[in-house]
């Protein structure tokens, strides 16, 4: 066999020669969407000889064939929240092996850079959006991108009456299962640190906590909504709850409130459990490293984004899920920050 010119592309031509098939199977083996239609040996035998000649897929081309860019734009408010990139991870995850690229932006939370990285994500022609800060009600930039017939996926946080589908975690049983969890440890007075009251997973649970704790009969609890999801936001608000007298308990709408109202305890000079049991939302990768270690609920985060992803997938295949809600199970895992109320 005659050598091939370093210098030349490796086309598709060359692999099918190499792999003793026609073209048209070379392209279809190493499509991800087209590999399910040709037998496993083939496909092996057609990715065998595309590695061994090095040849790089032209996604642009694909693309053009399909009239799609093979990119997702994901939309994060704070990726520096440990939150965020075990989704993003699930997310790629999903994507890469059918030939998809996530793009990624990141919106601080604040509304003006959320418009902006919209305008971008839409300029580039993305195939599809997964939004994951959305705020409850509707939002002129998802009514926009709608409108504009881009397809897209909530992540955790719902469109208002648009007709994006959602994936979250079940937020309702997860404090519920916290207030059980501190009602069967004795305590009557909890106190629930709410992130802001304009997001649609701080509404569902605050209300859930207010449900939770209104079953059971001489239950105090009332609900502090702190001004983010931070750990200084977090400390904030525990300060302001220490002012008017301490719970026993406190049930954090996510870990970094939580791990804000530790500081809090601390600079007040009382103890956790002993003084005050503190619960997280969750379960985020430093929850068991903190002292103590926090009582939390968990949330499959790389499953949602990857079950986000695979939505979006299906919706750009011509699937119609309009208002479609997959709601993953969550999960209590009891650590050392949560103890009998104190006497």
């Amino acid at each position: 066999m005659p050598e091939r010119d370093s210098t030349r592309r490796v086309t598709l031509d060359d692999v099918a020669q190499r792999a003793g098939v026609h073209k048209a199977t070379v392209s279809r083996a190493l499509d991800p969407a087209t590999a399910g239609l040709i037998s496993d040996e083939t496909v092996r035998r057609v990715r065998e000889a595309a590695s061994e000649l090095g040849y790089v897929p032209n996604i642009v081309a694909r693309g053009l064939r399909k009239k799609a860019s093979m990119t997702v734009g994901v939309v994060i408010p704070d990726l520096t929240n440990p939150f965020f990139p075990p989704i993003v991870r699930g997310i790629e995850d999903h994507l890469q092996p059918r030939g998809y690229t996530a793009l990624i932006a990141n919106t601080d939370g604040d509304d003006a850079v959320e418009e902006a990285q919209f305008t971008t994500l839409l300029g580039r022609r993305v195939d599809g959006l997964i939004v994951a800060t959305g705020r409850h009600g509707d939002q002129p930039v998802l009514e926009r991108a709608h409108e504009a017939g881009v397809r897209a996926v909530m992540l955790n946080r719902d469109a208002g009456s648009l007709p994006y589908p959602l994936v979250t975690g079940d937020d309702a049983t997860g404090i519920t299962a916290a207030v059980e969890h501190l009602h069967g440890l004795g305590h009557r007075d909890v106190v629930h640190i709410a992130g802001p009251l304009d997001l649609s997973t701080s509404i569902v649970r605050a209300d859930a906590f207010r449900i939770a704790i209104a079953a059971h009969e001489g239950m105090r609890g009332s609900v502090v909504e702190a001004s983010a999801l931070t750990v200084s936001a977090g400390r904030e608000s525990m300060e302001a709850v220490l002012a008017d007298g301490s719970p026993t308990a406190v049930v954090a709408s996510n870990d970094l409130i939580a791990l804000g109202v530790l500081r809090a305890l601390r600079a007040h000079g009382l103890t956790c459990p002993g003084d005050v049991s503190v619960v997280g939302f969750n379960d985020m990768p430093f929850a068991e490293d903190v002292q103590p270690p926090l009582t939390t609920v968990h949330v499959p985060t790389t499953e949602m984004g990857a079950e986000a992803a695979r939505m979006l997938l299906r919706q750009i295949d011509g699937e119609r899920q309009d208002h479609a809600r997959v709601v993953l199970p969550v999960s209590l895992v009891v650590r050392g920050s949560t103890g009998p109320a104190p006497r």
